[in-house]
């Protein structure tokens, strides 16, 4: 946007001086009054082959001459870079569209950021850190530093595009965001899966950190993206993996990986906490888990299929 302004900027002062010159020339060449002799310039410009205002003198014959040919050059070079600009530019927005709606119809198992503010930020940056694909809903441009980002333009802020998103896809799980604590039940109507209160969340924490603060400083440093020492997970056991159908103290998990079993939440939701040694784990097991990165990544290798 800003290297097209400065060429029409440029174009327009062009023009005005070939105008101001031939005006000028008229003057003074001719002895012609203003509106004449910027009438002389503006019919010799456009070439509409207009008679002279009034009969030329030999200087004024060369002067039209140079004239004609340094002020139509001059205008079919502005003309040119003009059009250039355009349709270099709808090329580009037309070229742009068909090649993310070629990477978006790519993806598979991706997911769908709604909005670009601050919260999504957040999120897309944690996504990207986990090498996850994703889509991004969002009425206004990025910034230049986004490019890499897959943009979708769009309106995500009414409630029924939760609605439109179920009925596309009924599998779909929907994490929505409520600003209002009373809006909830109302976006949870609509066929989100699950609602976040920013605000709501946040006051919590607030409270957790002045009555907890060891308990909060421990769980913020486990899941803290990036940290190498020590990284609480998800991972769930896939059909065809070793790990199905052992106990805990028979697979190894915390003897010979360190890694702690915080809980196991089983396919239907149920979550046992704290497990014992004989807990079985069975396939479609999600593992909560807290151990180093490394050593995680491990255990997400036994838990696909072998």
């Amino acid at each position: 946007m800003k290297e097209l302004r400065s060429k029409l900027i440029f174009s327009v002062i062009l023009i005005g001086f070939i105008i101001t010159l031939g005006t000028l020339g008229y003057m003074v060449i001719e002895g012609w009054n203003f509106l004449d002799s910027l009438y002389m310039t503006i019919i010799t410009l456009t070439t509409v082959g207009y008679k002279e205002v009034h009969d030329l003198s030999p200087y004024g014959v060369v002067f039209t001459i140079v004239l004609l040919i340094g002020g139509v050059g001059i205008i079919l070079y502005v003309l040119a870079s003009e059009a250039r600009v355009i349709l270099e530019g709808e090329l580009q927005n037309v070229l742009g569209r068909r090649r993310l709606e070629k990477k978006i119809k790519e993806l598979t198992d991706h997911y769908i950021v709604c909005g670009y503010g601050r919260m999504g930020t957040i999120i897309c940056k944690e996504l990207k850190d986990k090498a996850i694909s994703f889509v991004v809903i969002e009425k206004n441009l990025l910034p230049s530093n986004d490019k890499d980002i897959l943009i979708f333009q769009g309106d995500a802020t009414s409630d029924e595009v939760v609605l439109s998103a179920r009925e596309l896809n009924p599998g779909l799980f929907i994490v929505a965001r409520a600003n209002e604590v009373n809006a909830e039940q109302k976006i949870l109507r609509a066929g989100a899966n699950r609602v976040v209160s920013p605000y709501y969340i946040g006051g919590l924490k607030i409270a957790h950190i002045i009555l907890k603060p060891a308990v909060m400083d421990f769980i913020e440093f486990a899941t803290k993206s990036g940290n190498i020492e020590l990284q609480m997970e998800e991972i769930t056991v896939k059909q065809g993996s070793r790990l199905g159908g052992l106990a805990l103290d028979e697979c190894g998990i915390g003897r010979d990986l360190g890694i702690i079993i915080v809980a196991i939440k089983k396919p239907y939701g149920r979550m046992e906490f704290s497990p014992t040694s004989r807990s079985i784990i069975e396939v479609g097991d999600t593992l909560i888990v807290l151990g180093e990165i490394s050593k995680l990544k491990m255990l997400e290798g036994m838990a696909k299929a072998s």
